[in-house]
């Protein structure tokens, strides 16, 4: 695990690097939603982004945890579908956990977002194979234990390997064994979360 502490100020440079993944990567976003899903995930998760980034530069650098809380309530009040409340429940939940100290460890944040994903687990319903962001969020979560790094590469590994699941939950789980074969979208943006991590810690 890295001894690393990172303040409020890498948390809102965290949420800016993600916004600017997203937004290079909306086209591949929205054309992998087109294949399982309603072709509108990169449009949403750019409008989301977008909003969070704007709130959370808006004021000066609180707290890690207040930046999370924040960004997720943005999330929420911006995406449609149900990308806004799982992504937003993800960042608020762990930016509770991490409450309001000024400055965290990777393994605080790891332990943060271990309860960001049990609370999205909890409100969609999902478990690791049935082809959704947990499938990436869970693997780049326990990578935290080496380095961000590696973080970003499990994450980005758990999005490819949603490529031959069927899916199980979600607007792709309607098509049954015609979503085997298309990579999920979810798991994909969730994965550049990670890789805006890594990034932002270089």
């Amino acid at each position: 695990m890295v001894d690393t502490t990172l303040d409020g100020g890498f948390f809102v440079r965290w949420m800016a690097a993600a916004a600017g993944l997203v937004d290079r990567e909306a086209g591949r976003l929205t054309e992998l939603d087109s294949a399982i899903g309603d072709a509108d995930h990169g449009a949403n998760m750019q409008r989301g982004f977008a909003a969070v980034v704007k709130a959370v530069e808006a004021e000066p650098p609180g707290a890690p945890g207040a930046v999370l809380v924040a960004a997720g309530r943005q999330l929420i009040s911006t995406v449609g579908g149900a990308s806004g409340p799982l992504y937003g429940t993800l960042l608020r939940r762990t930016g509770k956990s991490l409450g309001e100290a000024p400055e965290v460890t990777v393994a605080e944040l790891q332990a943060g977002l271990r309860a960001g994903v049990a609370s999205v687990r909890e409100l969609g319903g999902a478990a690791p194979g049935d082809k959704t962001m947990v499938d990436a969020l869970e693997p780049g979560v326990a990578a935290l234990e080496t380095s961000l790094d590696a973080a970003a590469a499990a994450a980005e590994e758990g999005a490819l390997a949603t490529v031959p699941m069927l899916a199980r939950k979600g607007r792709a789980s309607y098509l049954g064994e015609r979503s085997i074969g298309h990579q999920d979208p979810g798991a994909t943006s969730s994965a550049l979360l990670f890789a805006a991590l890594a990034e932002v810690a270089r």
